[in-house]
């Protein structure tokens, strides 16, 4: 599994799956400030206890995350936070994203999506679905961290255009998450994901990932067409 490192997620290293569940946790943590800069991390034994699992684990994760200068370990005193988030990028008067509607956003999703769901159910390998589901077991560990849903929800369907082997359409959806960070879905995600909320899209995802690893083609194409509908159906309720 490929881990990499910006405002948005961490990679670089090959790691297990109990792993990045740790290294996103943390990292998680530390983007939304629960541990600011400077602050010192619960011990390696607090960690494994909070988490669930060995300290061994615990000590990989922060490795990782040492090695991209998020944290700064200092010999008897612990591990101490160094990431400081990026200012959010100003956009252009003129750029796609400030011209971009909400419902030209699903627009293009609506293009797009059907046949990245298709080809990946076709292309993806067993790693890729492994992968896939460490993604959405991810997912479903979260409750009420808006934040941390949407970074998971971006995670999920960037390995979906992964999965499609077409460079071209991956790049293609890349942009389109890159519009909808910069633009208006995080400020309505925050406005009606509730728990409830969020447990309802675990269940898609869940779902859509059942298709996926099944090579089910047909159902995973209708179940994002459906999907999309319900998303349109959410806009014109938030925007109405």
């Amino acid at each position: 599994m490929t881990i990499r490192l910006d405002a948005n997620d961490i990679s670089g290293y090959s790691v297990g799956g109990t792993v990045q569940v740790v290294i996103d946790t943390l990292f998680a943590k530390i983007k939304s400030e629960e541990y600011p800069v400077d602050t010192r991390l619960p011990s390696e034994r607090s960690l494994a206890a909070d988490l669930g699992v060995s300290r061994n684990t615990v000590r990989e994760a922060l490795d990782v995350l040492e090695s991209h200068k998020v944290i700064r370990r200092r010999p008897g005193s612990g591990s101490f936070v160094t990431w400081r988030a990026e200012p959010e990028p100003q956009n252009e008067p003129d750029s796609v994203a400030e011209r971009t509607s909400p419902l030209d956003h699903l627009v293009v999703r609506s293009i797009i999506e059907p046949e990245m769901v298709r080809l990946a159910t076709i292309n993806m390998s067993p790693l890729d679905l492994d992968e896939l589901d460490g993604i959405v077991s991810r997912i479903e560990q979260v409750r009420t961290d808006v934040n941390a849903f949407v970074s998971c929800e971006e995670a999920f369907y960037r390995k979906i255009a992964q999965g499609t082997r077409n460079p071209l359409l991956e790049t293609c959806y890349e942009l389109t998450i890159t519009v909808c960070r910069q633009s208006f879905r995080t400020a309505l995600m925050r406005r009606h994901l509730t728990p409830d909320r969020i447990e309802g899209y675990q269940k898609r995802y869940n779902t859509l990932f059942n298709a996926i690893a099944s090579r089910d083609v047909e159902a995973a194409v209708e179940f994002i067409k459906l999907h999309l509908i319900e998303e349109q159906k959410l806009l014109l309720h938030e925007t109405g």
